[in-house]
Formats: structure tokens, sequence, C-alpha cells
């Protein structure tokens, strides 16, 4: 027994991502193993422990507590107290029964994907969970999208309404088993169950049946919606060409490319080029879908359809991240789906409708896409589709934040949700107080986000805000999302335009004070917010369009932004064109390129006709009325509008289906063997005088040099342009860093080859590492600038 001398007891707060991890039952662990007394318990302050026991024993206890946490926790701060023992408490170290009270400081941890410990239980014969699909631990399964409230226990999650059975209760209170406070821990005898039912409500079979059944199904060729982990999945053969095609034209997604999961990483470098940072993302607790290379077909397996991707060589791919899902490929190859299944897994939605996630919701919105259903009766709370990344290289990821590192490979994010959210992103601590900001987000490709403390929650992933379904998951997550935070925001930032559904909601609905940020200004606050950067910087927002604030439409900006005096100013921007049709030009790109041409004095076909005649003759011929009188015809600055017109002068998108699809066309079929570079100089006013691009790929086209090279000398030009341009106003504005960020940087060639044309003179990027660089990014940019203002008062 130490001496009262030597004794210490401590206290310990930690906050962050310590609920539903294992983190109690980790603490409990490292207390007994060193004799300890004391208790853990969650509480609305942190996860609170008080150990004693001999001085330097409490110290080995704090070391292992912040070197060994559960893979699934993250400590955000831990705040520790030493005081005096007069005598080692005899009752032991235990675990507390949760406190509940305002302001938690825990953190919901993210859905995880199931972990290897019970993969080989759902694999032995002999276990009592043996194939049952929703097998799960501390370590790995469903959190946030099952979780109703806080604190995070069995009675504010959607498995409530499971009771435990003896089995699975001894379990649930051993503080040694990895399902200790489990909270989704089932098993067969006492957790959800599944069936298969056709579209017509009509019950086929149930539990293992129904997966086998659903294996035999998608085999044939059968269309299945598939309800997962944060909603439902549309499913198919993702090798079998008609069913791709039929699910597509059901879908109404004709060719927007589509994603894959596939059994294992071995599968899954059958059909694309696999590094091992791409196999570490692919196989992480996360298991998000990976743009990856497509590969060559090998001999012994069948190729995908080739309508998956029709317009990159990039295919989204993705593991098993749930039981129900190995399952159903165990099934797979039993049913003749050859050594390597592929399925393609999309959101299981009409295109620009919010993923359902109710069994009823399900039957009625996609009875006219699915062949059968497979349900289960585990509710999902929270809508959250599948996160979209694109591995990098190390040395392709110069200029993200440094603490981006420690999260694993760097990542270019096009959709942030599953596996991501709700985790924060850490921006700069302030130093009097911590207003509570709500960023309600852009229009397209919404997400809004919180401000707490000094991290800022940005929401998954809510989709196109031009709809009454999305709105209603716009509201859904705006009040989910303060209360799992309890956070009451004191103001609310949304965007200039007053016809965007956020915009109304805010000043509307919300009944808070709002303010405006225009939508560039926010791109380059949130590329800032991720870097904590404090001071003045040149940003360069190059996305599609977003209202400016002299009323027309910008999108190739440089921006001067100082967030310690909270002033920005538009410096210079891209050369001004028309967009003839308004929003009709961005689903019909050759309005922009006979557009560019009539602006550069070009009204007629010279040695070529233009690629458009055939299909738009009659169009095009009242195209210059249009433009010279600006009928409908607004002036925009936009960056994504050049790449939309460099693709239709070139013929490969007249139209396009989808957002970005043709910049994503003309990305692919550059010519990587080429080196030249078309000039792209600065206007004497200070515009990047990007015409002058136009004119050089349209005087290249009439000769006939091949697409590619032309693509090839555009992407390369526009880059040196860009920096050359960049210098020269960081110069004159007296700065050195240049924050980038826009939906253009989702272009591999602009986002990997720009930054270090930057640093060749002299100038530091700074990069999107943890958010979209796309408009997913805008809320946390209006957030961080808001909660700048009200600390500013």
């Amino acid at each position: 027994m130490p001496t009262a001398s030597s004794l210490a007891r401590r206290r310990f707060v930690v906050t962050g991502q310590v609920q539903g991890v294992g983190f109690r039952p980790f603490v409990y662990r490292i207390a007994v193993e060193r004799d300890l007394a004391g208790f853990v318990k969650n509480s609305p302050e942190g996860v609170v422990i008080e150990v004693t026991g001999p001085e330097s024993v409490t110290e080995s206890f704090r070391s292992a507590l912040v070197n060994e946490v559960p893979p699934l926790a993250r400590i955000v701060s831990l705040d520790d107290r030493i005081f005096e023992a007069d005598a080692m408490p005899d009752d032991g170290f235990r675990i507390l029964k949760s406190d509940t009270g305002e302001g938690h400081a825990v953190l919901i941890s993210p859905d995880t994907a199931t972990c290897a410990d019970c993969l080989a239980e759902m694999n032995d014969p002999q276990d009592r969970r043996f194939l049952y699909p929703f097998t799960n631990c501390t370590n790995c399964g469903p959190r946030y999208t099952i979780t109703r409230s806080i604190p995070y226990d069995r009675a504010t999650t959607s498995m409530a309404c499971f009771p435990l059975c003896e089995a699975c209760a001894a379990e649930y209170e051993d503080p040694l088993n990895r399902r200790f406070h489990a909270q989704p821990n089932a098993c067969p005898v006492c957790g959800p169950r599944i069936w298969l039912q056709d579209a017509d409500g009509g019950s086929v079979c149930q539990g293992m049946d129904a997966l086998r059944e659903l294996a035999r199904r998608l085999v044939a060729g059968e269309i299945a919606a598939i309800k997962g982990l944060g909603g439902f999945h549309l499913a198919c053969d993702a090798t079998n060409d008609t069913a791709v095609q039929l699910l597509r034209e059901r879908k109404l997604r004709p060719h927007k490319p589509l994603a894959v999961m596939v059994p294992d990483i071995d599968a899954a470098a059958v059909y694309v080029h696999i590094d091992d940072d791409a196999k570490t993302v692919l196989t992480g607790a996360v298991r998000p879908i990976a743009l990856l290379p497509r590969s060559k077909p090998r001999p012994e397996s069948a190729p995908l359809a080739a309508s998956i991707a029709t317009d990159t060589d990039l295919v989204g791919v993705m593991l098993p991240y749930t039981p129900l899902h190995h399952v159903l490929f165990r099934f797979l190859k039993e049913s003749g789906a050859g050594a390597f299944p592929a399925l393609v897994m999309t959101s299981g939605n009409m295109s620009d409708e919010p993923i359902a996630l109710g069994n009823r919701e399900a039957l009625d919105r996609l009875a006219h896409i699915a062949d059968c259903f497979l349900l289960h009766d585990r509710d999902i709370l929270i809508r959250t589709d599948d996160s979209v990344v694109m591995p990098l290289r190390p040395e392709d990821a110069a200029g993200q934040p440094e603490a981006a590192s420690k999260h694993g490979p760097p990542l270019l994010y096009f959709r942030r949700a599953r596996g991501y959210t709700p985790s924060p992103v850490d921006i700069q601590p302030l130093e009097h107080g911590a207003p509570v900001v709500l960023g309600a987000g852009p229009e397209l490709k919404n997400t809004i986000c919180l401000t707490k403390g000094a991290q800022a929650f940005l929401s998954q992933h809510i989709g196109d805000l031009e709809n009454l379904e999305t709105l209603g998951f716009f509201r859904e997550i705006t009040t989910h999302l303060q209360s799992i935070l309890q956070v009451a925001p004191e103001l609310v930032v949304h965007d200039l335009h007053p016809n965007f559904l956020a915009t109304r909601w805010a000043l509307e609905e919300s009944g808070l004070p709002t303010m405006a940020l225009q939508h560039h200004v926010a791109h380059i606050h949130a590329v800032l917010a991720e870097h904590r950067f404090r001071g003045a910087a040149l940003g360069l927002a190059l996305d599609g369009t977003g209202l400016g604030e002299d009323g027309t439409l910008w999108g190739g900006e440089a921006i001067f932004v100082d967030t310690g005096a909270l002033a920005h100013e538009r410096v210079a921007h891209f050369a001004p064109i028309l967009l003839p049709g308004g929003d009709a030009a961005v689903k019909e790109p050759w309005r922009i390129a006979q557009s560019c041409l009539h602006a550069l004095g070009i009204t007629k076909p010279g040695t070529r006709p233009w690629p458009w005649l055939d299909e738009f003759g009659a169009m095009s011929s009242m195209l210059p009325q249009m433009l010279e009188k600006k009928i409908n015809a607004p002036v925009t600055t936009s960056c994504g509008r050049l790449f939309d017109g460099v693709a239709a002068m070139l013929g490969i998108a007249n139209t396009a289906s989808y957002e970005g699809q043709a910049a994503i066309r003309l990305e692919g079929i550059q010519d990587s063997s080429e080196t030249a570079a078309y000039a792209c100089p600065m206007r004497e006013d200070g515009a990047l005088d990007t015409l002058a691009l136009f004119i050089q790929v349209h005087a290249d086209w009439e000769v006939g040099v091949p697409a590619g090279v032309i693509s090839r000398r555009f992407h390369l030009g526009l880059i040196q342009g860009l920096a050359a341009w960049a210098a020269h106003h960081a110069q004159r504005l007296g700065v050195s860093n240049v924050a980038l960020s826009g939906g253009v940087f989702q272009n591999r060639t602009i986002a990997l080859g720009l930054p270090p044309a930057l640093a060749a003179r002299g100038l530091t990027p700074l990069r999107h590492g943890f958010v979209p660089p796309n408009d997913g990014c805008i809320a946390l940019g209006q957030a961080a600038w808001g909660r700048l203002m009200l600390a500013k008062g």
C-alpha cells in the first residue's frame, strides 16, 4: 500500500471523439492494469476521469491515455489537474453512468467500416454471429447515422427498440469486452432483421435466404434497392452493360459516372490501378469511394461495363463497409458472379433528390427503378451519402494544411459525407470568446456548418437545393447538428443570391440575425480557415458561377482577403464573356463556345463547320442577336465556363447532362506527351486574358490539330497564366500566400500543376486538405467569416 505522501489524485477532462469508440473501456483497462482507483464517466464537459494512486503510476496512466487511444478515438483537449490524496480508496476503478445536461464537449463518431475482429466472427460457422449482417463492436459500425441525440447511449439511438438478449447484455456490461457499451450491439437473437421483397410489395424471403436470393437476382441482371448505413443504394452487376444501361435509363442519369463496390483489395486491383496510398484509403476505417485510374481488363475476370464511366478514365471504387455488404459478396461468389464480382452501388434516389432512408420512402420513390428491395428494421435516422475522394501522392499534396498529413494519405475531396462527418475541422482559436455561427451554404453541393469553440462542424453532403425534398433534408440536418452539438447559433451567414433556398431559409425561417457573404469570398475564407490562417493573402477562386458583389456572375477571381482586418477586395478577374441563355448555357456548352468566338469577332465558321451546327444550327443563327443586344445573356468571368466552351469548340461536349461533364471530358482527352502551352497573358487592366487562350484553341482546331493536343496546351497555358497572374497581383499587394479554392481544383491537372508553378515564383500555395474545393466548402467559409465578424464586434 503506498504511503499517503506518495499518493496523488488526478482529474482529467477529455474532449473530442471519445463517445461510442471504446474510450471508457480503454480508460478502465489502463487504470485497472495499474491498480488505480477512481472512475470514468461521460459528462456535459467531456469524459471525466479521476484516478488515485502513486504519483509515478498516475503519470504512466496519463501517458497511456494520450498515446494508446483506441483507433476511432480522437482527443481534442485534455485538462489535467493534480490534487493531494489522503488515502487510497478501496472501491477500485469504476465506469459510472453518463451525466446528462447542456453543452456536451464530446463528439459523436462517424460511421466506420466493419473491423477485422467482427469479420472473423462473421466468417466462423461456430460463432453465434456467423453471417449476421448487423455485427459490430466499439471499434466499428454505425454511429452518426443512428444517433438521435446525445449523450450517445443506446436509448438515444435507433437501437433503443431492440432489447439486448442475455448473451449480448453480458458483453455490453463487461468492461473488458470489446462490446462494452457498444450501443448498436446485437445478434441474430435480439437484433435487426432483413428481408427481400419485390417492387410491388410482395414479400419474397427473409434472413440469409434474402441475401442469397438477392445475389441470384443481381447475377441475373436485376436492379436492387439495398438499405444500407446512411440510406439506400441502387445496385446492379457492374460487369453487365445491359443492367447498367437500364439503371441509367430508369434513374434518369445518362452519363454521370457510377460508383462500384468490389469485395476486397485484390478485386479492386483487377479493375483499377492501386498504389500503397490508395490501398490505405480503400481498406481504412472510412471506406470512401476512391477515384482511381481504370486498369486494362484481365482474362480471369469480366471487365467493368463500359457505361460505368464514359467521360473519364477514373473509376470510383469502394470496398464493403458493412457486414451486410460482406455477406452479400460471399453469396455473389456462390451464385456464379466469378472470383471478382463487382456491383454498381449508386445513391438510392432520383437525380437531384436526397438519398432515400426509410423503408416506406424507398418503396414509394424507387419502385420504378428497382426490381426488388432488400430491407431491414434498424431505422436510419440521418441520411448520409458515400464520401468521394481522390488519393494523392505525398509529393502532390504541397499546400495542404500541415495537420492533414496526420490523418493518413493526402486526399482531394469531392464529397465529404459518410465516415468523415460529423468530425470537425480545427480552426483558429479566438482570444475572446468563440461565437456560434451557422453557415447556410450555397445552392449546389450544399452543406451547412456550425462553429463551436475552435472547431467547425461541416455537415455531410446535402445536395443541390433546387427542390422541396432537398430543402427538407437541409432543415433536418440544421436541426440535428445543433442538437448533437448542443449549441444555438448567434448568426446565420448566407449567400448573396436572394433566390437561393438556403438564403430564403436564413432570412425567412431561421429567426436569427443574418449576414451575407459573396460566394467566392466564402471559398477563400474556407481554405484559410483550414489552415488556421491569420493575416493577408491573395485568393484564386476558380469555379462555375456565383453572384458577384457587382451583380454579375463571378467565377474566375483574384481576391485579396485579410482575416485580421476582416477586409476583402476583388482585385482582378478573368476576361468577361456573355452567357447566352443564362442557365441554358451550362447545359449547352456550345453556346459558350460561340459566345467566346463572338467576343473575338468571329461570327461565322471558317475552314471547318462548328461542331454544334448539325444539332443546334437554328439556335446558333439566333445567338449573334442575343449577344449583340445582350438579351438573356448575363456577363460572367467564370473559369468553369471557359472549360465548357473549349470542350464544345473541340466537339466533345455540345451538351452536358451533369455539372462538370464538359470539363471532365476535356481533361480526360489530354495528350500527356504534349509540352507546349498556349499563351495566357494579363491585360492592361489586370484581368487574365482567357479569350487569348480561346483564340489559340480555335486556331489549332481550324487547322486540324488533334483535340488531345489542344486540350493539353490549354491546360498548361492556363496554369502558366494563372501563376504569372497571381505573382503579379501578390507582389502588388505585398503578400506571398495564395489560397486556392473552387470546383476547378477538382481537375487533377490544375490541382496538381498550379501549386508548384506558384511555388516556383516564390509564392506559398494554400490548398484544401479536409474539405472539398467545390461548393461543399462554402458553408465552412461562411461560418468562419461570420465567427470572426462577431468576435470583432
